[in-house]
């Protein structure tokens, strides 16, 4: 049966919006989010710590951008929901105001050189507390939970399916685990790399951060102003 032109464009427009949030995985990571499951890959119980981490901010992750996108969605999705398109144009603002808190919210903490003190924890850390750690610090750390309520929205007002959000989720969770996965393939090599990967994250995933933020930005102001 051969696709009409209307299906295979909105198939092209949800493949696009798909691949426009992916960059985003990266802003999700930056920070201590990245800097915890280093930690935890060379920690006593290394692999239930790093397993509970990833498994508490998959939980977190997809919980906040699944409210986003059903709130996103009630309103006015697609051009649809209970204030049509001028919901979507909300949708659309809403995203452009988040996204621009997590630009300057990035700026501001780029020079934070005291850790947080619970990383002090994080060699002795068991599951339980590696479990809440990746919770909170991707479910409701500033940046984060702006990132998952921009995508949310951002999918609703597309009228994009909840599903596309699952690369942005699974990326996000990739990233997270590659040091223990690294430790896994690598041995102590990857223990010996790590420290070093964690201090180039520290000083410059900011400014890869702003720069997907800014792109970002620059695709919701096309859609914004039609």
């Amino acid at each position: 049966m051969v696709r009409s032109v209307p299906q295979l464009e909105l198939q092209q427009v949800c493949a696009m919006s798909l691949v426009q949030i992916l960059p985003l995985a990266v802003v999700m990571i930056a920070g201590p989010q990245i800097l915890a499951p280093i930690f935890l890959a060379t920690s006593e119980n290394w692999r239930a710590n790093s397993t509970a981490y990833v498994f508490g901010a998959a939980l977190s992750i997809s919980l906040v951008v699944g409210i986003a996108y059903l709130i996103g969605n009630s309103l006015g999705g697609g051009g649809g929901g209970l204030l049509g398109p001028t919901g979507q144009q909300l949708l659309y603002g809403a995203v452009f105001v988040l996204l621009l808190y997590a630009a300057v919210e990035t700026y501001q903490k780029r020079n934070v050189s005291e850790p947080p003190k619970w990383m002090g924890k994080l060699t002795t850390a068991t599951p339980r507390f590696s479990f809440r750690l990746g919770f909170l610090l991707l479910g409701f750390f500033p940046t984060d939970i702006v990132t998952s309520i921009s995508v949310g929205t951002y999918l609703a007002a597309n009228g994009d399916p909840i599903t596309h959000a699952a690369g942005f989720v699974l990326l996000t969770l990739f990233i997270l685990a590659t040091p223990l996965l690294s430790v896994f393939v690598l041995g102590e090599r990857a223990e010996a790399a790590l420290p070093t990967l964690r201090d180039w994250m520290d000083d410059n995933s900011w400014i890869i951060s702003e720069a997907v933020i800014v792109l970002f930005i620059v695709l919701v102001l096309q859609n914004l102003l039609g």
